[in-house]
């Protein structure tokens, strides 16, 4: 492993490897900052730059842009409650809420600090590990899947502040929302109105800046008198959270980075399942779980860690088992595949100077990412100082732009504005969109996973509670409705 490891600081710290490792995680964390651009059409865009590069050297590029994006995601997030990717919805719940309270760079710099956390130690899980948790992948089917998702499901009913009941009825509703399309299984159209531009489904960066970033855009503009939120002098001692609160965010960052790291290896489980149940986990474990949703750095910190986690130990099943966990991650399988280089158990040992570089570049590009991101917040936090009248047009052509640019048509826009009329309403009604999101998100990914586990086993039942692994995550999701159940009605008869 040493000699390894030696072989990819050669690889990683050449001027070239150096050089690329740069320009990606500069550049990822200003596609993350722009909200709905997204990494995938970045990525998808620079793939046919790295036909002419050595493989490692293209490789370590794309990847930069990939995590650097998970790093500048949560910026406009915190600051404009518009998550700048889908996989930093989570950390809008509390990271608006500090901003308003005036410690938008507080949280900045504690999701800087988080991601970092939860990249490392992804990335020394990837390189210690990586074997083990490939076979652990493996033996996954899609019983074990669909115990997964049920429990993230459930999770997403523990969301709300405002009740169980309406967590649930948007849960269900989203879930709704994500059977749009046409059926994989039978080729026939659901819910789509003879409409062809339905057929793919609803579009995710649509929805997610439609309910989140939009609303707060109308709410603003509703109010006579928008106060204006009030920033502390952008010291670096300024943006140190209090003793007690990093004595509340190292730990949430510890057990995001475990939650993270684990699902990142499960294919199609990736970075936004990891955020949303690792916020769900720290609310359940808080002795104050009324705080989450107003400002609770456990908010912030758990889900950052966890989702950068994730993305770098999303390469374990890419590489050692060549199925790509996203879409993203089959972009950078294209890239391998292009170079004739073909991902398997092998991988490791037959193209040392490939795996090994991009472990170590994770490490490098994760320093620099810090370095580039702590100086920008005093920048970020500024921007809040431009009048509404400037920054709110703006805030709605880049969210435009951005859902435009991901399928080139011009009724994703019309869906922005859908969805941002549905989420002005729920905020009216007081509906939370998390759990709407999370189902959305989750649905489509149930339902595939228990129809193939019911034509795997020919309709046979006893087939999801078979394997010691489903059994496992159906108790711990019964234990869960408990819970939520019985804080439910503690408070309900208090």
């Amino acid at each position: 492993m040493f000699s390894d490891f030696q072989l990819g600081l050669e690889v990683a710290l050449s001027w070239n490897g150096l050089l690329m490792c740069a320009v990606g995680v500069t550049l990822g964390t200003f596609i993350g900052v722009l909200p709905g651009v997204g990494v995938l059409a970045t990525i998808a865009m620079l793939l046919p730059i790295t036909f002419g590069m050595e493989p490692a050297i293209g490789l370590i590029m794309l990847a930069g842009v990939f995590y650097g994006a998970a790093y500048g995601g949560s910026t406009a997030g915190i600051l404009l409650n518009l998550p700048g990717t889908a996989n930093t919805a989570v950390t809008c719940l509390d990271g608006f809420p500090l901003n308003q309270q005036g410690r938008g760079a507080m949280a900045l710099f504690v999701t800087a600090i988080a991601s970092f956390v939860g990249s490392m130690f992804g990335a020394l899980i990837l390189a210690v590990l990586s074997h083990p948790l490939a076979e652990m992948a493996r033996g996954f089917g899609p019983q074990e899947y669909f115990a997964l998702l049920l429990l993230g499901i459930i999770a997403a009913s523990s969301f709300s502040s405002v009740g169980l009941v309406r967590a649930i009825a948007m849960t269900f509703f989203g879930i709704l929302i994500g059977l749009i399309g046409v059926d994989m299984n039978t080729g026939i159209e659901r819910f789509t109105f003879g409409s062809q531009f339905l057929y793919d489904g609803m579009p995710l960066v649509a929805l997610a800046i439609g309910l989140f970033g939009i609303p707060e855009v109308i709410k603003n503009l509703a109010e006579k008198n928008t106060p204006k939120i009030e920033q502390p002098h952008l010291s670096y001692k300024a943006m140190l959270p209090k003793r007690q609160e990093w004595k509340r965010a190292v730990p949430a960052m510890g057990r995001g980075a475990g939650i993270g790291s684990i699902l990142g290896v499960l294919p199609g489980a990736g970075s936004l399942i990891a955020s949303f149940v690792s916020y769900a986990v720290e609310r359940n474990l808080s002795k104050t779980p009324g705080k989450f949703g107003k400002g609770a750095i456990e908010g912030i910190s758990s889900p950052e860690s966890a989702n950068n986690a994730a993305i770098q130990t999303a390469f374990v099943p890419t590489l050692t088992l060549g199925v790509p966990g996203d879409s993203t991650m089959a972009i950078v399988l294209a890239a391998l595949l292009v170079h004739g280089i073909n991902p398997g158990p092998q991988f490791a040992s037959q193209h040392p100077d490939i795996f090994w570089g991009l472990i170590v570049s994770f490490l490098i590009g994760n320093f620099l990412l810090l370095i580039i991101n702590i100086p920008l917040i005093g920048i970020w936090v500024r921007l809040l100082s431009i009048p509404y009248t400037i920054l709110f047009p703006c805030i709605v052509v880049f969210s435009c732009v951005g859902v435009y640019s991901v399928r080139y048509e011009t009724i994703d826009v019309l869906f922005i504005a859908g969805f941002a009329a549905l989420g002005f309403a729920m905020r009216l009604f007081r509906l939370e969109a998390t759990p709407l999101l999370l189902g959305f998100v989750l649905g489509p990914m149930l339902e595939e996973h228990f129809r193939r586990t019911l034509l795997l086993s020919r309709g046979d039942l006893g087939a999801f509670v078979s394997q010691p692994i489903s059994i496992t995550l159906y108790l711990v999701s019964a234990g869960m409705v408990f819970w939520v159940a019985k804080n439910a009605l503690v408070k309900r008869f208090r």
